[in-house]
């Protein structure tokens, strides 16, 4: 089994960059300080969407464990043998819910958003505890 990034992201943040370069040319008329910061903000946003797109598969997981992505795009593959606990990570700031799936590997932890995941952290818990077995 796999999980991957949503499609949608990589467009979204692709077209946030060509917004802040949009948004410099209406209201930079000439001030190089704009101009520089929505360059770099276009950058780095195309810098993550590019990492969307060429890495796109976040989680695998099959009967002998699971494989993650650190880093940019290194993956690394945890046998369940080293996987202490799988759990979701709730928690509510400023009245906002966000969920996370946790995968305590016991000296390194790693987190996973619905966005990351391409569904809900619940149903990808469920799905590995019956790998797992």
């Amino acid at each position: 089994m796999q999980w991957r990034v949503k499609p949608v992201l990589p467009v979204t943040k692709l077209m946030g960059a060509v917004a802040a370069l949009v948004l410099a040319a209406a209201f930079a008329e000439g001030d190089t300080v704009r101009w520089v910061l929505a360059g770099a903000v276009a950058v780095v946003v195309t810098g993550w969407a590019l990492r969307d797109l060429l890495v796109p598969v976040r989680l695998t997981a099959d009967s002998e464990g699971v494989t993650v992505v650190t880093g940019i795009a290194r993956r690394q593959h945890l046998p369940w043998s080293k996987i202490e606990r799988v759990r979701v990570d709730s928690t509510v700031r400023r009245g906002l819910r966000s969920e996370m799936l946790e995968i305590d590997a016991g000296d390194a932890l790693y987190l996973y958003s619905a966005n990351d995941l391409g569904a809900l952290p619940e149903d990808v818990v469920t799905q590995l505890a019956d790998l797992r077995t």
